[in-house]
C-alpha cells in the first residue's frame, strides 16, 4: 500500500488522541462494550427473560458475538462522515491523501474490535463454549468482508457529509434503526416470514449472523454462501465508494 506509514501514523494518532487525557486510557476498549453488553444482558435476560429462546443461551455471550462487530461497524461510520471535516487542515495541503482519512477512522475502530476480543474469549473461556478449530477459519473472513464493506461506506459518507452536513445527523438514527434491524439481541430464526426477508436484504445481518456461527453456534457455518457473495459486494461498494470520492476529491477543500 502507497500510503501504509501514513496511515499507520494516523491511526496511531487517532488512537491516542481518544484517551488522551483519560484516566482509563484504553481500558475504554474492554469497558464500553462490557457496559453496552451489560445494559442489553440486564434488558432481556432480567427484565424481559422470555424475549428470547433457549437456543442462545448462555446469552450474555451470543450478544457479544454480535455487539463487537456492531460497535466497530457503527462507530467506524460515525466518525467517517465527519473525517474530511475534522481533517479539514491536511485535506487543504495539495498533495494529501484524503481518501485516507476515512479509513483511518474504520481502521481505528477495527483496532478497538480487536483490542475488545479478550471480552469474547474471557466469556467463552467461562462458558466453556468452544468454537470449532475448522469454523474459525472464516473468522477473518468475516473481518476482512466487513472491514471492506464498512471502508466502502465510510468513503461515500466522508464524500457526501462535506456537502451535506446533516448526513451526520441522519446517520446517527439510521444506525440506531439498523441495530434493531440487525438480529444481535435476537436469533435471527425467531423472525418471522416477512421478518426474515427484510434481514436478509440487511447486509450486515449476514456478517453479523457469520460471527453468531463461528463463535457462539455448533457445527458447520451454514452462512458461508452468503458471507463471500458480502465479500464480493463489499469489493464493488468500495470501488463504487472510491469513484464518488475521487469525483468530489476537488471540491472537498473549498466545502470544508
Amino acid at each position: 500500500m502507497r500510503y501504509r506509514g501514513l496511515v499507520s501514523s494516523l491511526v496511531a494518532r487517532e488512537l491516542k488522541a481518544r484517551y488522551r487525557g483519560s484516566a482509563l486510557g484504553f481500558l475504554w476498549s474492554f469497558i464500553n462494550p462490557l457496559l453496552l453488553l451489560s445494559i442489553y444482558s440486564f434488558v432481556f435476560a432480567v427484565v424481559l427473560p422470555g424475549a428470547h429462546t433457549t437456543e442462545v443461551e448462555p446469552y450474555a455471550l451470543f450478544m457479544v458475538c454480535g455487539i463487537l462487530p456492531w460497535t466497530w461497524f457503527s462507530s467506524a461510520l460515525s466518525e467517517a462522515s465527519g473525517a474530511l471535516i475534522a481533517g479539514g487542515n491536511l485535506i487543504k495541503k495539495v498533495l494529501f491523501p484524503a481518501e485516507i482519512l476515512p479509513i483511518v477512522s474504520v481502521l481505528a475502530n477495527m483496532v478497538h474490535f480487536f483490542l475488545g476480543l479478550p471480552i469474547l474469549i474471557a466469556f467463552l473461556i467461562y462458558y466453556q463454549r468452544w468454537p470449532d478449530a475448522p469454523d474459525l477459519f472464516w473468522f477473518p473472513v468475516a473481518v476482512i468482508v466487513q472491514l471492506i464493506f464498512t471502508a466502502g461506506l465510510g468513503l461515500i459518507l466522508a464524500a457526501l457529509t462535506v456537502h451535506f452536513r446533516d448526513i451526520r445527523d441522519i446517520l446517527s438514527n439510521i444506525l440506531t434503526l439498523w441495530f434493531f434491524a440487525t438480529p444481535i439481541i435476537y436469533w435471527i430464526r425467531e423472525a418471522p416470514g416477512l421478518g426474515k426477508t427484510v434481514l436478509d436484504l440487511n447486509p450486515m445481518t449476514h456478517i453479523i449472523v457469520s460471527y453468531q456461527e463461528i463463535l457462539f453456534f455448533r457445527g458447520p457455518i451454514g452462512h458461508w454462501k452468503w458471507l463471500l457473495a458480502m465479500g464480493g459486494a463489499s469489493a464493488l461498494l468500495f470501488l463504487a465508494g472510491f469513484w464518488l470520492f475521487d469525483r468530489l476529491r476537488d471540491s472537498f477543500a473549498e466545502a470544508v
